[in-house]
């Protein structure tokens, strides 16, 4: 099994779009709707879907994007005026996060976990072994 795509709801596609877009992303789908981009590494997809006028947007969703050069990559994004809540931080789960939110509200991690991410010391043993 490999995971698809995760999409979002915003406000504005334009708007949402060209922020997706100033992280990296390249887009490969657009309507008045809908979005759809592939991360520049590992050929992961990621979309966004124009939420009904008026709806408000209560996600509880965090969508991670990981880079080996995430510490230069938070340098490049807030030279073009990105905005983070969280600058680059080592974590107790031995990741280093920075955290962000899109302009219509979703929550972001730009993270960097290398081999913890899936072999983290306290991963739990599979049980098909």
């Amino acid at each position: 099994m490999r995971l698809n795509q995760v999409t979002v709801s915003v406000r504005d596609i334009d708007e949402a779009i060209a922020f997706y877009r100033r992280l990296g992303l390249r887009l490969i789908v657009r309507s008045p709707h809908y979005a759809r981009f592939v991360c520049p590494d590992g050929g992961s997809s990621f979309s966004v879907h124009l939420c009904e006028p008026g709806a408000a947007i209560h996600s509880r969703t965090v969508v991670y994007f990981e880079s080996e050069r995430l510490d230069d990559w938070v340098t490049e994004l807030q030279a073009k005026g990105v905005v983070f809540v969280q600058g680059p931080q080592d974590q107790r789960w031995l990741w280093r996060e920075a955290r962000l939110t899109d302009p219509s509200g979703n929550e972001l991690c730009l993270y960097h976990a290398g081999e913890n991410r899936l072999h983290p010391p306290w991963r739990v043993r599979d049980e098909q072994q």
